[in-house]
């Protein structure tokens, strides 16, 4: 990890941060996100970098940049994992796709973008995965309302608010085994 990470400051120079290892794992920050595609390709060039295993985001709701993305890397070849994470404000909004590294970004790019409201240049399909196109919100923010919102498309979603109460992993208070208490269970008592 040493070699990746001095490779990383030699060719990106002040764009990356020192490398922060906490229970074995490896975090890198990288300080110029429009840069992450280019350091995502140098890594799976140089570094055989070759799964990556997932991006999520983070809302720093309040704080700016609000935004925070981690992208979770692999080598199936020499075993090493490695974290890169970077920021981005709420009025930049968009970061360089990395769909052209790694073909499994285009679906992680897509949800985010979905879900946050975050954009990736570049991304050759940037639409909506979950919610349909024209929904107005960005469910995963941290302003979103937990309760939901109304929609004004009756013909696409349901227009009431979805209840929280009553779902399927919601269980009864009882001193019964945890099998017991789901509610799916009840139904299986009666008989």
């Amino acid at each position: 990890m040493e070699e990746i990470t001095s490779a990383l400051v030699a060719e990106f120079g002040e764009s990356v941060s020192e490398p922060r290892i906490f229970r074995e794992e490896t975090t890198i920050t990288i300080k110029e996100p429009e840069r992450i595609a280019q350091i995502c390709q140098f890594l799976k060039t140089k570094f055989a970098f070759d799964y990556l295993v997932d991006i999520t985001s983070i809302d720093h709701y309040g704080d700016d940049p609000r935004f925070e993305l981690s992208y979770e890397l692999n080598s199936l070849t020499t075993g090493a994992g490695l974290r890169l994470k970077t920021a981005v404000g709420e009025e930049q909004g968009s970061l360089p796709s990395v769909s052209g590294v790694w073909k499994t970004a285009d679906w992680h790019e897509r949800e985010i973008f979905d879900m946050m409201g975050i954009s990736f240049d570049g991304h050759p399909n940037m639409k909506r995965i979950l919610m349909w196109e024209g929904y107005p919100y960005y469910p995963l923010r941290k302003d979103f309302p937990l309760a939901g919102k109304p929609s004004e498309m009756p013909d696409v979603a349901f227009t009431d608010k979805a209840p929280l109460e009553g779902g399927p992993f919601v269980t009864a208070p009882t001193d019964l085994s945890s099998v017991h208490k789901e509610p799916r269970a009840k139904q299986f008592d009666k008989k």
